[in-house]
């Protein structure tokens, strides 16, 4: 769609906000684990939950358990694309199993022969990662197509220099539609701000909703408007917060 700038988006009191963490909130980088929102941008969170009334989710890849170690809990948290998803102040539920050993199989296959590539199980996602192993791609895509077919009701998603196979309703889309049912939500404007494949399905749906979907980076989108980079997110983000609270 068009690159208008998210500059030029003003959120208003009525709106619900939707974003990603890696790439959006934070900038990617080769250790998932050093991944963390600064203090300035929980600060601009904490100051617009309060104009929102709460209506701010954080939608991430990220097993909610992870998720919920790395950001506030006075947002809404939807991990896993949304196969759970914790109210703020709520409690962070246990691991599910992972996927069985004929779903993990081709997967850890291509981690024995290539070095670089590394497999996440996150509960009953399963990540596949070659970061680090940028011309192993076609060997994980397929190693994952393979071990989506091993479990009926599993599909495979490529993302940003990762692969996942999880259950076909772990989808950012279909969790955004959900808790924009919700009460506290059902008369808000959806935006949706998000870097990777998986944020587009959330985007469509906030636009179907009559709401905004934002790219973060570039790349083709179904998006609205676009958002050069997670600094510039963030940049906005201070910006709402200051234009609603001084």
């Amino acid at each position: 769609m068009t690159d208008t700038s998210l500059e030029s988006l003003q959120l208003a009191k009525t709106d619900a906000l939707f974003l990603d963490l890696d790439g959006t909130l934070a900038e990617i980088g080769p250790d998932p684990e050093a991944i963390a929102i600064p203090s300035a941008t929980v600060a601009d969170l904490e100051a617009l939950a309060r104009v929102l009334d709460g209506a701010i989710v954080l939608l991430s890849g990220r097993d909610i358990r992870d998720l919920a170690r790395r950001t506030p809990d006075f947002v809404w948290r939807a991990g896993g694309h949304g196969l759970e998803i914790v109210s703020p102040g709520g409690s962070v539920p246990a691991m599910p199993p992972a996927q069985p050993d004929t779903v993990l199989a081709p997967l850890l296959t291509v981690t024995e022969k290539i070095k670089g590539v590394w497999l996440e199980t996150k509960g009953p996602v399963a990540a596949l990662h070659y970061r680090a192993a940028p011309a192993a791609e076609a060997q994980c895509l397929a190693a994952a197509e393979a071990a989506s077919r091993a479990v009926p009701g599993l599909v495979f998603q490529p993302g940003k220099m990762v692969v996942e196979v999880k259950p076909a309703h772990a989808h950012k889309g279909v969790a955004l539609q959900d808790i924009a049912g919700r009460s506290g939500f059902t008369a808000r404007r959806p935006v949706m701000i998000g870097d990777d494949t998986t944020d587009e399905d959330a985007m469509a749906v906030a636009q179907e909703l009559g709401g905004i979907g934002a790219k973060v980076g570039p790349g083709n989108t179904v998006a609205q408007i676009r958002a050069a980079d997670p600094a510039a997110v963030r940049a906005w983000l201070a910006r709402e917060a200051t234009r609603f609270t001084g």
